[in-house]
């Protein structure tokens, strides 16, 4: 008898759990439920639009931009292990292009800002 009635319980637990579970899956939005939406909830003009295009603000570098400088740099590392230019000027090259290096970053945020 307790075997006869687990079954039934069981029976029963597993029809309403399905119900309920293709319940929840139907959605019933009637015009009056949106009228009830919380004027607080609604955010939208709080948040980002996602959808809207994003651009760059400055162009990235070209291949032939970031070539010319790779092939600047490897032109003064080639001079310097053949000898061909003095010390002083190899380090007044390298001191030239940390230069750049540190101050471009700040640079070019204050174009994109301007």
């Amino acid at each position: 008898m307790a075997f006869e009635f687990g079954k039934l319980a069981a029976a029963i637990l597993i029809g309403g759990l399905s119900g309920t579970i293709i319940s929840g899956c139907t959605s019933a939005s009637s015009p009056s439920q949106t009228a009830v939406v919380n004027p607080g909830a609604d955010r939208s003009p709080t948040y980002p639009d996602i959808t809207a295009p994003v651009h760059a603000a400055t162009q990235q570098m070209s291949n032939e931009e970031a070539q010319k400088i790779s092939a600047r740099v490897s032109a003064l590392a080639a001079q310097r292990r053949a000898g061909t230019i003095s010390d002083a000027e190899y380090r007044r090259v390298l001191l030239e292009m940390d230069a750049l290096a540190t101050n471009h970053g700040a640079e070019t945020l204050k174009e994109i800002q301007n």
